[in-house]
């Protein structure tokens, strides 16, 4: 536990050194609520037939927390891990005897830290910006959150695994971010999406863990289906992450 901690708090400083981090994570859906909110507001459509029914800002708040998390695990931690690994870095904890469980618990602790700090930003924006509301069932949506966090860092180390360099885990983590943001309800809303577009995002992890969101956020309850494809996906991830995973 103590290794574990020491190695917590080293990742914990070196994830926050890294522009890339910092832009994905922080910075852009805070640009990306003022965009939105400017564009949109949050005075909820007459017929309902966008949004859900609920206010523009109030349905993009649960997104943009959700986008913060897939960050973590489609660029930040892989581009990390791929570093440690081209620097020889995972090779010398090797050899100090540091084991895979210590690694892959500091970086699914780091990426919590940096969710829930992310996600802390979003709200307040959204809420001194365009009068956003706080989550309606707050219980659910914790929970939610808790397993949407846990499998995008699932994901993260995997593609930490089976990229062999920082750039290709740069480029591809990168397309992948911007093709899920855009499709799975961090961008257009579904109605005014092409059903090609539908299925692209039905697809993604990143689709399920908005819904797992948002249901709560907004009160719609729990979203059954979808925690349970984002817990599917975590264990896929998990267990192919202890497969792949290499040392050098």
């Amino acid at each position: 536990m103590r290794t574990l901690m020491k190695l917590t708090w080293v990742e914990m400083k070196l994830f926050v050194r890294e522009p890339i981090t910092m832009v994905f994570t922080l910075a852009l859906p805070i640009i990306l609520v003022l965009v939105m909110g400017g564009v949109f507001g949050n005075t909820p459509d007459p017929e309902g037939a966008i949004y859900r029914g609920v206010g523009p800002m109030n349905y993009y708040v649960p997104a943009y927390i959700g986008l913060v998390i897939a960050s973590i695990g489609l660029v930040a931690m892989p581009v990390h891990l791929t570093g440690y690994r081209e620097r020889g870095v995972l090779r010398r904890l090797k050899a100090s005897s540091i084991s895979i469980w210590s690694i892959f618990g500091s970086q699914a602790i780091v990426s919590f830290i940096i969710s829930i700090l992310g996600g802390i930003l979003v709200v307040v924006v959204s809420i001194l910006a365009y009068d956003a509301a706080l989550a309606d069932i707050p219980g659910m949506f914790i929970l939610a959150f808790i397993i949407s966090t846990v499998c995008f860092a699932s994901l993260g180390v995997l593609l930490g695994a089976l990229f062999p360099t920082t750039r290709a885990a740069q480029g591809i983590g990168i397309l992948l971010f911007f093709v899920m943001m855009i499709l799975s309800g961090a961008g257009p809303p579904r109605e005014v999406m092409t059903e090609a577009m539908h299925y692209v995002a039905d697809i993604t992890p990143l689709r399920y863990v908005i819904l797992l969101l948002q249901d709560p956020w907004l009160g719609f309850g729990w979203d059954t289906k979808s925690m349970f494809i984002v817990l599917g996906i975590t264990v896929v991830a998990a267990i192919l992450s202890l497969r792949f995973f290499k040392w050098e």
